[in-house]
């Protein structure tokens, strides 16, 4: 078992997709929402929204099979490049609470709670202090489980969605997974629940019961121990942290009230800049990449990256490029915003040219 200083969360995006779309578009919030192929092809459910779940549409559905069950629903295709810079948002914000990391997914991923309170008794406020802090940057909603493996996080963070916590305090993990289904489990697939059901083996905690005679003749080999170890909540897995994307420098500025100005946002593109300026030259580094952020009153995000041929640390060229990129931004997408941002990135050494 985990040793009992092992406090593991699984931090999974609510309907992640949809709710991207939602936010982007807000009148979709009241429709049953489909994100995925062409509903009169071959298409299949990317996700859906939670108006749609209730007519038992789901993931890796054909889109035909959703519309027949919802013919009034509406179907959108992915757009994946805007549900990144909703993901990046998201894990930039949770590092600021719980640094280490680890990303499975666009939408989900590990967090190691015991780097940030070692104490269990004090899981449940830091998976509100997190849920409270991706809400705030972007106005998603997010489930969490902490346990004292990844196999019990994983499972946790299902059982309240949406927007809830589950703990699983220490000693409880095999009587928590144990009234489950064992397709549930992490780990159990179509064959080998097909396997587990025929000898009768319907719930987690029948196969953590396994004899190991009865266990090897249903799963044989190493396969079926690591599967009855989950069962009981043995997972000797640890975080395996995921670096930030790119290692960046970033400045941002929430206005008090909205604003459409564009004076205004150049003006404090500019002075941003030039405060990133000013820590490049004192680091000895130049960037390459300058990316202008956009949020708008809705919380809904935009941002537009341009990367150099040569790096830079001139304040008044990086505003200058995070200025243009505004504008690009809001010409795809008018309007006030709430909050303006420049960040530099692709960060390297300043190194001066010798003359000969």
């Amino acid at each position: 078992m985990a040793s009992p200083s092992t406090i593991v969360a699984h931090l999974d995006l609510d309907a992640f997709f949809a709710a991207v779309e939602e936010l982007e578009q807000p009148e979709l919030a009241r429709q049953p929402l489909v994100v995925g192929g062409d509903p009169h092809g071959r298409g299949v459910v990317a996700t859906a929204n939670y108006h749609a779940r209730r007519f038992g549409i789901h993931s890796a559905m054909s889109c035909a099979e959703a519309r027949r069950r919802c013919p009034h629903a509406v179907f959108v295709r992915p757009r994946h490049r805007t549900y990144g810079e909703y993901s990046r948002a998201v894990w930039d914000t949770v590092r600021q609470v719980v640094p280490s990391v680890e990303r499975t997914g666009m939408d989900e991923g590990y967090l190691d709670f015991a780097d940030v309170f070692p104490d269990f008794r004090k899981a449940r406020a830091l998976a509100e202090a997190v849920q409270v802090a991706v809400k705030g940057a972007t106005s998603l909603s997010c489930s969490l489980g902490v346990g004292t493996t990844k196999v019990v996080a994983k499972v946790a963070s299902d059982r309240r969605k949406p927007g809830g916590i589950t703990v699983v305090p220490p000693g409880r993990e095999a009587s928590f997974l144990a009234p489950f289904p064992v397709r549930l489990l992490p780990g159990v697939g179509p064959r080998a629940e097909e396997r587990l059901r025929s000898a009768g083996v319907a719930l987690i905690g029948g196969l953590a019961a396994l004899e190991d005679g009865e266990l090897t003749r249903v799963l044989p080999g190493k396969v079926g121990r690591l599967l009855r170890d989950r069962a009981n909540g043995i997972d000797p897995r640890r975080l395996e942290r995921t670096p930030p994307e790119n290692i960046s420098i970033s400045n941002e500025e929430t206005f008090a009230r909205d604003v459409s100005d564009r004076e205004q946002l150049h003006a404090e593109l500019r002075r941003m800049s030039l405060n990133l300026a000013a820590y490049l030259e004192k680091d000895g580094r130049v960037a390459r990449t300058v990316t202008a952020k956009l949020r708008y009153p809705d919380f809904s995000i935009r941002s537009r990256s341009q990367t150099l041929s040569a790096g830079c640390a001139d304040g008044e060229r990086i505003g200058e490029i995070a200025c243009s990129l505004l504008d690009r931004g809001l010409k795809d997408r008018p309007g006030a915003l709430r909050l303006v941002g420049v960040s530099v990135s692709n960060l390297e050494p300043y190194q001066q040219l010798a003359l000969t």
